[in-house]
């Protein structure tokens, strides 16, 4: 993982974003000597949004196994379909 301060990255973003599209790197932006944001490749933002799908509908069918199903003709009349 490569660390660079805010404004290093603001002189040279095309090579931090080479770094990440064709090395793999993952590169952490700082500022005031604090981690800010992260610069990540396509495929691990994919990834990112994989993983918080399946744990969307994890919490989504465990909720359903608590509480029980709405039958869709209730949810049509609660939103006035």
């Amino acid at each position: 993982m490569t660390y660079l301060q805010a404004s290093e990255a603001r002189e040279n973003m095309a090579e931090a974003i080479n770094r990440v599209a064709y090395g793999g790197e993952r590169v952490i932006l700082r500022r005031r000597n604090k981690n800010a944001a992260a610069i990540i490749s396509i495929a691990d933002l994919a990834l990112l949004e994989e993983l918080e799908n399946r744990v969307d509908l994890s919490a989504a069918r465990k909720r359903m196994r608590e509480h029980g199903s709405v039958p869709w003709k209730e949810v049509k009349k609660k939103l006035s379909l």
